[in-house]
C-alpha cells in the first residue's frame, strides 16, 4: 500500500515522489539515485510531460508563476569535476524557484578534437555529473554548438553559462545563438579554480606526485618514467624521508631543550627566593646586631661583672659602714680555716 502525505509546500508525496499540486511549486527529483541520462525512461517521461507550447519568459521564471518546471540547460567538458563546476550548476539550479536542470557533456572524440586531451574519459565525466545534487538529467555526447533542433528536442527554456564569449574551437561565441534569442542565463565563474589550474598544480609538483605513486606500488612503466629517473626519484624520496625524520628529531630536541630551559629558570627563581631567605636568616643570626653577637656581648658583660662586680649589681651587698667611735677602727680579724675545722671536729667528738 502506497503512503501519501502532504509536504510543507502543499504537495502530495506518493511513494517518496513529490507531485506538484498548484503547478507553481519547486520541482524536486525523486531521491532514487543518480540523475538519469536523457535516453532513460525517467528522463523521457519527464520530457514528454512538459508542454513546450507554453513559452516561459525570464520574468515568469524568476517570479515562479510558470505553470510547469523551467527547463534549464548547462553544458561543458566537466573534466576533473571540482568546486567551480559545482558552483556553476548550483547557480543554474537556484536561478528559478521551479527549475529542472539538464546538463550536457561532450564525448571524448569531440572534446579531443575541439579542445584537447582530458584527464577523465567520457564515462567518468558522465558519472561525475550524475551524482551532483543539482543535476536532474544528463545529456551524453552533447553538441559543441547549439541549434534550434537541439533546443526543441530537449524542450530547453534557458541556457546557463558565464557571460564571457566562449570561442574555443570556434571563431564566434558558441552561445551567440541563444543570446540573440533571449534564452541565455548568465552565471559567474569561480575565481582561482578550474581544470587547467588543477592540472598546472600537478605539473608544477610533478616529481612529488611521481614519487608518491611509486611509493604506493605503481611501476615506472605505468607512470611512463624511465629506469634512471625511477632510481633517481626513489633516492630523492628516501632523502626526503630522512630529512623529515631529522626535522622531527630536531623539533623534539628543541622542545626538550626549551622544557629544560624552562625548568632551569624555575629552579633559578626558586633558588633566588630561598637564597634571599637564607641570607636574611644568616644576618639575623650572625650579623652585627644578630643573636650570636647579642649572646657574646651579654656573656662578656656577665664575665666582666663576675670578675669586678660593682655596687649596683644585684646580689652584691655593699660593704658595712664602720661604727662611729672616737678611737681608731680596724677590720675584724680573719678566722683561720684550720681553726674552724678543728673546732667543728671537737664538737662532733
Amino acid at each position: 500500500m502506497s503512503s501519501r502525505k502532504r509536504s510543507r509546500n502543499g504537495e502530495m508525496a506518493k511513494n517518496g515522489e513529490l507531485v506538484n499540486l498548484n503547478g507553481c511549486g519547486e520541482y524536486r527529483r525523486p531521491n532514487h539515485g543518480p540523475a538519469p541520462f536523457d535516453y532513460e525512461e525517467q528522463a523521457c517521461e519527464e520530457r514528454e510531460s512538459c508542454d513546450y507550447t507554453q513559452k516561459i519568459t525570464l520574468e515568469m521564471a524568476k517570479s515562479g508563476t510558470a505553470q510547469r518546471p523551467v527547463r534549464v540547460y548547462a553544458d561543458g567538458i566537466y573534466d576533473m569535476f571540482h568546486s567551480g563546476h559545482a558552483r556553476q550548476l548550483m547557480q543554474a539550479k537556484l536561478a528559478f524557484p521551479n527549475c529542472y536542470l539538464i546538463v550536457g557533456v561532450c564525448n571524448d572524440s569531440l572534446t579531443h578534437r575541439m579542445k584537447g586531451r582530458t584527464v577523465m574519459n567520457e564515462v567518468e565525466r558522465y558519472e561525475a555529473l550524475r551524482h551532483s545534487r543539482y543535476v536532474d538529467e544528463v545529456v551524453t555526447s552533447a553538441p559543441w554548438t547549439l541549434d534550434t533542433e537541439f533546443l526543441e528536442k530537449h524542450k530547453i527554456d534557458f541556457v546557463a553559462h558565464d557571460e564571457l564569449p566562449y570561442t574555443t574551437g570556434s571563431a564566434d561565441d558558441v552561445y551567440k545563438f541563444v543570446k540573440e534569442r533571449g534564452m541565455f542565463l548568465p552565471t559567474e565563474r569561480t575565481d582561482g579554480i578550474s581544470t587547467t589550474d588543477v592540472i598546472a598544480r600537478i605539473i608544477k609538483d610533478y616529481d612529488v606526485y611521481v614519487r608518491r605513486n611509486l611509493s604506493r606500488g605503481y611501476t615506472a612503466k605505468e607512470l611512463n618514467v624511465s629506469f634512471v629517473k625511477e632510481k633517481r626519484l626513489k633516492i630523492q624520496e628516501n632523502f626526503e624521508k630522512f630529512k623529515g625524520k631529522s626535522k622531527q628529531y630536531m623539533d623534539k630536541w628543541k622542545d626538550t631543550m626549551e622544557s629544560m630551559d624552562k625548568q632551569r629558570h624555575e629552579l633559578f627563581n626558586k633558588w633566588e627566593d630561598k637564597s634571599k631567605e637564607f641570607i636574611g636568616n644568616f644576618l639575623e643570626m650572625f650579623g652585627k646586631e644578630g643573636k650570636i653577637s647579642t649572646w657574646i656581648n651579654e656573656g662578656r658583660e656577665k664575665v666582666a661583672r663576675a670578675i669586678s662586680p660593682t655596687p649596683g649589681d644585684p646580689g652584691i651587698s655593699p660593704p658595712s659602714t664602720p661604727p662611729s667611735t672616737s678611737g681608731s677602727w680596724s677590720p675584724p680579724a680573719k678566722r683561720g680555716r684550720f681553726t674552724i675545722i678543728e673546732n667543728e671536729s671537737d664538737e662532733e667528738l
